[in-house]
């Protein structure tokens, strides 16, 4: 018989489990606020005025009566143009591709916005009070220009006779004169600079692939490089520029230097409590007219901090202002009466009732994942000294802060093993975890079709015929079924399961990727960038002095070797177990892996961690000659199970436990939201055939093999993260799982006449993500349900979007 958990005791505190008849937490707009999948709640503050999908920058024109906006996303990318008088959009200029940069002239008379892949810098003149007409575009490239710059933050000159340009992708500062519209020098600066500010005859560009800002003079020479914190973002200038503000990402502080010495005169850490381990995410900056308060946009905490800059190296957090979901950019109105906000995600995570449909042509509103969460730039009038009290106790309570503070302080206590400890420190009963990582799945999609579980069936596409062992483990042991991803592609999502955050860099840059807008994949050790601070799982397991080994995660195959793609991973690669490869059959990596198994099980060596990719449900559509869809998904289910029967019948499996999730749900369908996804926990310790429906994300997986092997938390979202407590028990049952076979032909291949078979040759599969997603979802549905099939659109659980005024 199925256990069903309704709920239990509040974050991180209670072990004690309770059956109630409360519904469920599910994502979206409630009688608090809006859930997001994480958990996390938002209550933003102002009004909203809806954008484009990741707005990462705005800027307000000289007399204050337009604020520009540019719009980065996966889908069209645009400048919106923001009359500040009624808070309302009165312009879009379009855009083929951009990215970050854009600057008015110091008359107004012009706009300029960065041209990312394109190489360019886009402009605009005034032509009245909110209109513009689209002028010649500067072209960056040319005799002996690299092939790759993608431009990002551009400036002009105090002279309004030259325009600085950020080259991202070729570490230079280029200058071009404006009298000939050309490129009239480009000089190395240091990797991937973002943003610029001029003071006097200087200029400083952030370097966001290092902990510095570069120096140079108005020629374009660089002087030196000062020292700040990892990936320096926003930069912004005191009234008087005497100071310099820098926002670094990655070491959630702002750096302070002194234009006049070029020194760092003060580092003000934004973290919100003590010992709190890193992920705010400073992005943005804004600085009163009088010089004396800072605004910090926080990304991943949704929130602006207000900092008291008004005494020398005596700056201080004064309060917290709720924001939308991943704030990028601010500005302040003219008078400094009104904080605008540019929320990159918008304001609520939502399921997709437009997905695609075969039976129409795809437009900019089809709900792909990676374009669902539409921006917005919030109007907020300045709060007071009482206004931001409530702000500040608002924003604790949404992201648990008070909680979390209390807990991460606690010391080690009980002395008595058990499954899952609820400090760090505290012993375990578990000695080995095994993380499985597979790919791009909702929960709909395979599980729909389990009475138990919160499914809609009628999207299910691979159910019990193509799974059995999916859908047996869920039944023997533990049924997830309000368990989200916190990312919404593979780029991100490699990154959120292994570190618990994707970098500023991730974030910003895979919409560009995956539209084919001119980055390459920015992910999984392709960028060292892209990597975070706070380090990933195996450098925690590491610092703790376990063993630890990855089976295809972090790994790519150079001239027939497997190669670690992260250096704490040298050393800690399976030679024998293939990394991303759609044509390899996953029952083969299996095989590698339980050849390995039999050998640790003659040694007495299997790792305290290891982490596993298993990619192949990702699927290759409908490419003549491979395999089916439904026949990939099939070989997964088939691997994963082989694996887990292996592994319950080995030496090990007493002291064990194996987690199982999607690095994301991209693409798929799914009723309740589209984050939504299938996971698993499989250990002697869990409570057999419970259901368990508490809300649980990437983080909270990732806390609860953090509590069983003794490590710190990486990030503030595993620290926040709600364990996986209520499915263990101390018990042990340790009744092996006994493989099943799907009803599925694992040899069946796809016809060159199948549907979609042109376009799948076309697509690349070689590396993670590089097809068209929509279409391929829509291929891969047809492939299993028939060609004259209409895919569903899924219903939201609430009836509507609920979106928010």
């Amino acid at each position: 018989m199925n256990k069903r958990i309704c709920c239990i005791l509040p974050l991180l505190v209670a072990a004690t489990i309770l059956s109630c008849a409360r519904e469920p937490e599910l994502p979206g707009a409630f009688k608090g606020g809006i859930r997001l999948p994480n958990r996390w709640v938002l209550t933003p503050a102002g009004d909203h005025i809806p954008v484009g999908d990741l707005p990462l920058n705005m800027v307000l024109s000289p007399d204050g009566a337009l604020l520009a906006v540019t719009n980065n996303g996966w889908t069209r990318q645009f400048i919106s143009i923001i009359d500040t008088a009624a808070d309302t959009v009165v312009a879009e200029l379009p855009v083929a591709k951009a990215f970050y940069g854009l600057a008015f002239s110091g008359d107004g008379s012009t706009l300029f916005a960065s041209g990312g892949g394109d190489e360019c810098v886009l402009a605009w003149k005034r032509t009245g009070a909110k209109t513009f007409a689209e002028e010649p575009s500067i072209m960056l490239g040319g005799p002996g220009a690299p092939p790759k710059m993608f431009p990002a933050g551009v400036a002009l000159s105090p002279n309004g006779r030259a325009l600085f340009v950020a080259e991202n992708l070729d570490s230079c500062l280029t200058v071009v004169s404006l009298d000939s519209m050309k490129v009239a020098r480009r000089t190395r600066v240091g990797a991937y600079p973002y943003d610029i500010e001029i003071v006097r005859d200087r200029m400083y560009v952030s370097l966001w692939g290092e902990s510095a800002v570069c120096i140079m003079n108005e020629a374009g020479d660089v002087l030196s490089h000062v020292t700040v914190g990892d990936h320096p973002n926003a930069m912004t200038l005191s009234p008087d520029a005497s100071l310099l503000y820098v926002a670094c990402a990655n070491t959630d502080d702002i750096h302070i230097i002194d234009t006049v010495t070029n020194q760092v005169v003060e580092v003000i850490d934004i973290r919100p409590y003590p010992d709190a381990p890193f992920g705010s995410t400073p992005n943005a900056l804004a600085l009163s007219a009088d010089g004396r308060t800072l605004y910090v946009a926080n990304a991943t905490n949704n929130d602006v901090a207000v900092i008291d800059v008004s005494k020398p190296s005596a700056g201080k957090v004064t309060g917290l202002i709720p924001v939308g979901w991943y704030p990028t950019a601010l500005a302040l109105s003219k008078d400094g009466a009104m904080l605008y906000v540019a929320n990159a995600k918008g304001l609520m995570s939502k399921p997709n009732p437009k997905g695609p449909d075969p039976n129409k042509p795809r437009t900019d509103e089809t709900e792909y994942i990676g374009g669902l969460f539409n921006g917005t730039v919030s109007a907020i009038p300045v709060p007071d000294k009482k206004q931001l009290a409530a702000y500040t106790r608002q924003v604790e309570n949404n992201n648990g802060f008070s909680e979390v503070a209390k807990k991460i302080l606690e010391k080690p206590g009980k002395t008595k093993s058990v499954a899952i400890p609820r400090r760090v420190g505290e012993p375990s009963l578990i000695k080995h975890v095994v993380y499985i990582i597979k790919e791009n799945r909702t929960y709909d999609q395979m599980f729909g079709d389990i009475p138990a579980g919160n499914g809609d069936p009628s999207i299910c596409i691979f159910g019990n015929d193509v799974t059995p062992n999916h859908h047996a483990l869920a039944e023997e042991f533990v049924l997830f079924d309000n368990f989200y991803v916190d990312a919404e592609v593979s780029a991100d999502g490699h990154e959120w399961s292994t570190a618990a955050i994707a970098t500023d860099f991730v974030e910003k840059t895979w919409p560009t990727s995956y539209s084919g807008r001119g980055l390459l994949y920015p992910s999984e050790g392709a960028f060292s960038i892209a990597f975070p601070t706070s380090g990933y799982i195996w450098e925690r397991v590491a610092q703790k002095g376990l063993s630890y080994r990855s089976y295809g995660e972090f790994v790519a195959m150079e001239n027939g070797v497997n190669v670690a793609r992260h250096e704490g991973l040298e050393g800690h690669v399976s030679a024998t177990f293939r990394p991303w490869d759609m044509a390899y059959p996953d029952t083969l990596r299996a095989e590698a892996f339980i050849a390995e198994l039999h050998e640790f099980e003659r040694t007495g060596d299997f790792p305290a961690f290891s982490i596993m990719r298993l990619p192949n449900d990702h699927t290759q559509g409908t490419r003549p000659g491979t395999s089916t869809p439904r026949a990939m998904v099939a070989d997964n289910d088939i691997a994963l199970g082989r694996v887990i029967e292996a592994i319950t019948h080995s030496r090990f499996w007493p002291e064990t436990a194996i987690f199982v999730i999607e690095d994301d749900a991209q693409n798929g369908s799914d009723h309740v939201d589209a984050h939504r996804t299938v996971a698993f926990a499989i250990s002697p310790y869990i409570r057999r055939g419970m259901v368990d429906n508490i809300l649980y994300d990437t983080a909270s997986m990732l806390r609860t093999m953090e509590l069983i092997l003794g490590i710190p938390p990486m990030s503030q979202y595993d620290a926040a993260a709600f364990p996986m407590v209520a499915c263990f028990t101390d018990t042990p049952d340790l009744t092996p799982f006994k493989l099943l076979r799907p009803k599925v032909p694992l040899d069946e291949i796809n016809s060159p006449m199948a549907y979609g078979a042109a376009e799948s040759v076309a697509m690349d599969f070689t590396r993670e993500d590089a097809t068209p997603e929509i279409r391929l979802n829509e291929i891969v549905w047809k492939s299993v349900r028939g060609e004259d099939s209409e895919m569903p659109r899924p219903i939201n659980h609430r009836g509507r979007g609920d979106d928010i005024d």
